[in-house]
C-alpha cells in the first residue's frame, strides 16, 4: 500500500549538504507520452480501431504499468496495481476504448495532483534560492568573489545596497534598513548598525556594509530552517499514519469485495460472464484509495510551507495537528510577554536640582557600575552629557553604589543603602514595587533626590495575543515566571492572562506543565527556549521566541516563531486547526465518495467512467481543498 506522503519528489537533503535549485523541465518534455497518448486516443474513435486505443493505453499508462507490474509481481497492492490490474482486464475483456479513457484520465490526474504539490512545496523553493549563492569578501586586503561553501568564520563580507546578503554574520562597519522576510515574515524592514546580526537570504535596502561572517554556509539560519522544514513536511501526522493503517485493511478488502462481484453473480445467478467482471474491474478502479493517501499530506506540506512563508517554523505535521486542538498556552514573563530588556518607566524627583541635571549625574555614577539595570538609567540619559569627574567610586554588594562629585557624595541603591527616608517617600516607594517595578533610590548622607523606577518593558503585541487567544477559544492562559509575586502581578494583570504562578524554579515550571496536561490535555509553552527548555520539551507543544539566529530555539521548540513576534502565535493556531478541519473534510469525503460508487455495483450501474471519475475527481477536489491553506493568512 503506498504510504501517506510518499511521494517521489519529495526531497530531504543531508543537513551538511549545499541545497542547490530544483532543475525546472520543459511541460512538453515532461508530458509528451501523455500528448502522444491523447493523439492515439482521438485517432482510436474516428476510425474505430482497437489498436489505436492499445497504442494509447500503453503510451499513456507506460509508467503506471512499469509499477503495477512490478509491485504485483512482489505482491504489493498499492493504487498502481489495482488501476493496472483493471486495465489489462479491460483489455481481456474487448473493452479496448474504455481501457484508454481510464489510463488517460488517471495521467491527467497525476499530472493534476503533481502541479498541486509543486505549488504546495513552492515556498521552500523559494527559501532555498534566497540565499546568493557566492559573495564579496576581503581577503588579504584584497576583494574576491567567492562561493558561499568557500567562505570562511571570520572572512569580511562588502554588502552594497540592493544586495542580498550570503551568509550569516554581524556588521563590523556601516548602517543600513535590512528587509528580513524571508526568515522572520516581519513586512517591515529592520533597522541594524554594528554589532547587530544579519541573516543570509535577506535584502540590504540602504547603505554599504562589512559583515564578518559567523556561520559556513551549511548552519546558516536559511539554511537550518530550510533542512527543518523539509523533515517536517516528510514527517507523518497522526492522521497520515490512521490512513496507513487503514489502508492496510483497506486494499484487501477491496480486492476481495472486487473478487466477488466478478465471481459471485456468474458462478450462482448464471448471469454475465463479460458484464460483472467489467463490474469487478470498476470496483478495483473506483477503490483505489488515491484521494485518501494524499489527502493528509498535502494539507500538511501546504500549512508547513504556509508557516514559514509567514515567520513560522513548524517542525512537523504531529505538532501542527497537536496546535489546533491546544486547551491551554502557558507563558514564561521574561522574552516573551516582555521585551527582556529593563526601562526606565518613572523618574521622581526631590530638591532643587534641575531634573536633567540629576539624571546625567545618576547615568554618570551608574555608568561605572556592572549592574543589569544600570543600562535603562544610561539609555534614559541618552543625549545628556555624562562628563562628570568622579572621585571615591564604590560599589557595596546587595546595597548599591557611591561616588563623589564636586566634592558631595552621591549614593543610589536600595532601602538598606540609607539610613533615613521619609514615610511619604517610603509609600511611594512601596507603591512602586506593588506595581512589580524595580526602584533605585539615589541621595546624599542628608537627603533623598529622586526614585528611579526600572521594569521589563512590556511588549506592545502581548495584551492583543492574550485577548485573540481567549476569542479563538483557548480556554486557560497562564503566566509562569520566576520573578516575584508583585511583578508577576503587575505583568498578568496588564496582559490579560487567566492566572499566574510566580517565583518558580525551571523544575517548578515543568512540573505546573504535568498539571496543566492533567487538567486541560493538551498544553502548550511559550518560551525563549534557554532556560524554559525542561518545561518546553514537557509541554504537548514547545513553541520558542525568537528562532532567528538562536541555535536553542530552533533545536528544543516544536514551533519557533522567528521574530520574536507574539502576534504569530493566534495565527498558528488559526492555521493549525484550519488545517485539521481540511484533514477531516478530506479524508471523509474520499470514504463517502468510494462507499456511494461502490453501492453502484448492486443495480448493475457501475462503469469504468463512473469509478474513473470518482477516483481521479475526488483525489483533484481534495488535493484542491488542501491547496485552501494557502491562502490562511496572518
Amino acid at each position: 500500500m503506498e504510504e501517506a506522503g510518499a511521494f517521489e519528489k519529495l526531497i530531504l537533503y543531508p543537513e551538511k549538504e549545499k541545497r542547490q535549485s530544483i532543475p525546472k523541465e520543459p511541460f512538453w518534455k515532461r508530458y509528451s507520452l501523455l500528448g502522444q497518448s491523447l493523439l492515439f486516443l482521438l485517432l482510436g474513435y474516428l476510425f474505430s480501431e482497437n489498436i489505436l486505443f492499445a497504442a494509447a493505453i500503453l503510451l499513456g499508462g507506460f509508467s503506471l504499468f512499469k509499477t503495477g507490474i512490478k509491485n504485483l509481481l512482489r505482491l504489493n497492492f498499492d493504487m498502481k496495481t489495482l488501476m493496472t490490474i483493471a486495465i489489462i482486464g479491460a483489455a481481456i475483456i474487448g473493452e479496448w476504448r474504455e481501457g484508454a479513457v481510464v489510463v488517460i484520465l488517471f495521467a491527467i490526474s497525476e499530472v493534476l495532483e503533481s502541479y498541486s504539490m509543486d505549488k504546495a512545496r513552492a515556498s521552500i523553493r523559494t527559501l532555498m534560492e534566497m540565499a546568493p549563492s557566492e559573495a564579496v569578501v576581503v581577503r588579504n586586503g584584497k576583494e574576491l568573489t567567492l562561493k558561499a561553501e568557500d567562505i570562511e568564520i571570520g572572512d569580511i563580507m562588502l554588502i552594497k545596497p540592493g544586495q542580498m546578503i550570503a551568509m550569516d554574520g554581524v556588521i563590523v562597519e556601516g548602517a543600513s534598513a535590512i528587509n528580513q522576510a524571508a526568515i522572520t515574515g516581519e513586512s517591515v524592514p529592520v533597522e541594524k548598525v554594528i554589532d547587530d546580526e544579519v541573516y543570509a537570504g535577506t535584502l540590504n535596502q540602504e547603505g554599504f556594509l562589512k559583515v564578518k561572517v559567523t556561520k559556513h554556509s551549511e548552519d546558516t539560519t536559511i539554511a537550518k530552517i530550510v533542512h527543518l522544514v523539509e523533515e517536517a513536511q516528510g514527517e507523518k501526522a497522526p492522521s497520515q499514519r490512521f490512513v496507513d493503517r487503514f489502508a492496510k485493511y483497506y486494499t484487501p478488502v477491496i480486492m476481495a469485495i472486487a473478487a466477488l462481484v466478478a465471481l459471485v453473480p456468474p458462478m450462482v445467478f448464471a448471469a454475465s460472464w463479460k458484464e460483472w467482471i467489467y463490474q469487478g474491474l470498476a470496483v478495483l478502479v473506483v477503490g483505489c484509495p488515491c484521494a485518501l493517501v494524499i489527502s493528509t499530506p498535502v494539507s500538511i506540506v501546504t500549512a508547513i510551507g504556509n508557516a514559514a512563508r509567514n515567520g513560522v517554523l513548524i517542525k512537523g505535521g504531529s505538532f501542527l495537528e497537536e496546535a489546533g486542538a491546544l486547551k491551554a498556552i502557558a507563558f514564561d514573563k521574561t522574552g516573551t510577554l516582555t521585551k527582556g530588556i529593563p526601562i526606565v518607566t518613572d523618574f521622581i524627583h526631590f530638591g532643587k536640582k534641575e531634573p536633567s541635571e540629576l539624571l546625567a549625574m545618576i547615568a554618570a555614577l551608574e555608568s561605572r557600575s556592572q549592574h543589569p539595570l544600570s543600562s535603562a538609567i544610561i539609555k534614559k540619559a541618552n543625549g545628556l552629557s555624562l562628563d562628570y569627574a568622579i572621585e571615591q567610586f564604590t560599589s557595596i554588594t546587595g546595597k548599591g553604589l557611591t561616588g563623589t562629585i564636586d566634592g558631595t557624595e552621591f549614593r543610589i541603591g536600595n532601602l538598606k543603602l540609607f539610613e533615613f527616608i521619609p514615610e511619604k517617600i517610603t509609600e511611594q516607594i512601596f507603591e512602586l514595587q506593588n506595581q512589580g517595578k524595580t526602584v533605585m533610590i539615589a541621595g546624599t548622607e542628608k537627603e533623598i533626590l529622586a526614585l528611579i523606577a526600572v521594569a521589563d518593558e512590556v511588549r506592545e503585541s502581548s495584551k492583543g495575543v492574550v485577548e485573540r487567544l481567549h476569542h479563538l477559544g483557548i480556554k486557560q492562559t497562564i503566566l509562569l515566571t520566576g520573578d516575584n509575586q508583585a511583578t508577576a502581578h503587575a505583568i498578568g494583570r496588564n496582559v490579560g492572562v487567566k492566572s499566574l504562578e510566580a517565583e518558580l524554579l525551571p523544575e517548578e515550571k515543568l512540573e505546573a506543565i504535568k498539571k496543566l496536561k492533567e487538567q486541560f490535555g493538551r498544553v502548550a509553552m511559550v518560551g525563549d527556549g534557554v532556560n524554559d527548555a525542561p518545561a518546553l520539551a514537557s509541554a504537548t507543544v514547545g513553541i520558542a521566541m525568537g528562532g532567528a539566529g538562536t541555535d536553542t530555539a530552533l533545536e528544543t521548540a516544536d514551533i519557533a516563531l522567528m521574530n520574536d513576534d507574539l502576534t504569530k502565535l493566534p495565527f498558528t493556531i488559526k492555521l493549525s486547526r484550519k488545517t485539521l478541519q481540511i484533514i477531516k473534510q478530506n479524508i471523509t469525503f474520499s470514504i463517502v465518495v468510494k462507499l456511494l460508487a461502490l453501492l453502484l455495483v448492486v443495480p448493475g450501474w457501475l462503469t469504468l467512467w463512473i469509478a474513473i471519475f470518482a477516483d481521479m475527481g475526488t483525489t483533484l477536489l481534495v488535493t484542491l481543498n488542501g491547496l485552501r491553506l494557502l491562502r490562511v493568512k496572518d
